[in-house]
């Protein structure tokens, strides 16, 4: 049965049915879009463990499902990158059947829980909304109904049952290099479909950029170790601190019998500007400092956080990793925290929602400029920073205006602290370490629409791939990749693969 089979079937179910009847159209636009409960400000910015948006409640998540006009042909299935049959979910809502709603996403998706909340759904399902493109009204909380349900599961659910599968796989073994959303996404489908599926993470602690890159006031490690519990439940094995082409080797993995290797290492390598000072005390790269502040306990934060105090704190960039780490800052009591991007605010690609709540925490947005030049003290501390006032020229190849730099508009911006958030690029060593791996002048690597790379029994997808991308384009990649995979070992195409 093809997908849009299945929604037609499903959409025509007696219960359906009933739901329309019972709440015309005409009645259902009527309603507003449920806004969802937040922290209060003066608590929020001196936590870092407590999440900022709070979720709906039942009653809450009933009413917005309730908007949903179950179209016929869902524009939001077409916008969702994993395919969730999304008003077939968001109608077991409406008629409260929580725990069913969410196994209809994860028919296809593994990682609800984290997508419900770190997902930019405005750019995705909700942009295709009917609500958004025919009304001209809000989108159905697409995101924060999958998050319902995905904490509702999680808070109710009997954990002494466990997914049923066959005392020893039933297929091959495969190794999966990387444990972030991709890699996650992957092994899940491939142990679902009977594979001995082991995950190697270079880190100490399982997530990847889940874990690592996104602070815990946006999505907590909990929910991170919720989902990694249900893949152990499904029989996923995980090896941390195993560094894939050092530790261990394509040729050690083959030696063991992997039948396939699944590659999501992601990218690893902050860029710089190349600009002068860029290696003075007190410039950071995104990663390093969010990585520090993620992994820290809160009794850790408070010994800390007595010396970090009063800091004037500037973070280059506006994509989401620029906006964590100036909201992570504000955390950290800082006097003055301030995102300098070279673009206007309409070209930031950071999430809509995460750029309100850092202008809510207090963050002041320095547009249209650049970065030329970091100054510094005689004991090499950064002190200030020479910024290019820029203006908007024609749109480059991203569809974005192109920033241009207006000749001889320079200022100067004292500053304690420094993070460059300007994207990624691939860590070579895997890549390096398997010659027959084809990559391209920026070293991401090379694949079909399949994900297969130029070795036949090696698959790649997310970051490494695409350079530094969303967490659901990343986990599409995980299961289209498992898809095909799966298709060249066994000559099977499971019912709910992404193709």
């Amino acid at each position: 049965m093809t997908k849009q089979e299945l929604i037609k079937e499903r959409r025509s179910q007696d219960w359906r049915t009933e739901l329309r009847k019972a709440h015309p159209n005409k009645e259902r636009i009527l309603h507003e879009r449920t806004a969802i409960s937040e922290l209060p400000i003066e608590e929020r910015i001196t936590s870092f463990h407590e999440e900022v948006a709070l979720g709906y409640t039942r009653e809450e998540a009933m009413a917005e499902a309730r908007r949903c006009l179950d179209c016929p042909t869902p524009g939001c299935v077409e916008g969702c990158p994993v395919g969730i049959h999304i008003p077939s979910f968001i109608k077991l809502i409406e008629k409260g059947e929580m725990l069913q709603a969410l196994d209809i996403i994860r028919e296809t998706s593994s990682l609800p829980a984290v997508c419900g909340r770190v997902c930019p759904q405005e750019k995705q399902c909700e942009s295709q909304c009917i609500y958004t493109v025919s009304l001209k009204k809000q989108a159905v909380s697409i995101g924060n109904l999958e998050r319902y349900v995905a904490d509702y599961e999680r808070l109710h659910r009997d954990r002494s049952v466990k997914p049923q599968r066959p005392s020893q796989p039933q297929r091959g073994r495969i190794a999966v290099v990387g444990s972030g959303p991709a890699g996650l996404s992957f092994a899940t489908d491939m142990a679902k479909w009977g594979y001995d599926v082991t995950v190697y993470e270079a880190e100490s602690q399982l997530g990847g950029v889940l874990r690592y890159g996104i602070p815990e006031f946006c999505l907590p490690n909990s929910i991170i170790e919720d989902e990694l519990e249900k893949m152990r439940d499904l029989g996923v094995h995980f090896v941390a601190n195993t560094i894939v082409g050092k530790t261990i080797t394509y040729e050690d993995l083959k030696a063991q019998g992997m039948e396939g290797i699944f590659i999501a290492t992601g990218v690893g390598v902050a860029n710089y500007m190349g600009i002068p000072g860029e290696d003075l005390k007190g410039v950071y790269t995104a990663s390093e400092y969010l990585a520090k502040y993620n992994l820290m306990s809160p009794e850790e934060l408070a010994a800390e956080l007595p010396s970090l105090r009063g800091k004037r704190v500037a973070v280059i960039g506006g994509g989401n990793t620029a906006i964590d780490a100036v909201r992570t800052a504000i955390r950290l009591d800082s006097k003055q925290a301030v995102i300098v991007y070279r673009r206007s605010e309409e070209e930031m690609p950071a999430r809509a929602e995460e750029i309100k709540h850092a202008r809510e925490e207090g963050t002041e947005f320095l547009t249209l400029h650049n970065p030329v030049e970091y100054l510094g003290d005689e004991s090499g501390r950064v002190t200030a920073m020479r910024l290019q006032r820029m203006e908007l020229g024609e749109p480059d190849e991203s569809g974005r205006r192109r920033p241009v730099a207006i000749p001889g508009d320079i200022i100067t911006m004292p500053i304690d602290e420094v993070i460059i958030c300007i994207g990624y690029s691939a860590n070579p060593l895997v890549t390096n370490s398997m010659p027959g791996l084809e990559v391209n002048k920026w070293g991401n690597i090379i694949v079909g629409d399949d994900k297969q790379t130029s070795m036949s029994d090696v698959y790649a997808g997310g970051d490494i791939v695409r350079g530094a991308a969303t967490v659901i384009l990343a986990m599409g990649d995980g299961r289209r990749a498992a898809t095909a995979m799966h298709q060249r070992l066994s000559g099977r195409i499971e019912e709910g693969a992404l193709v």
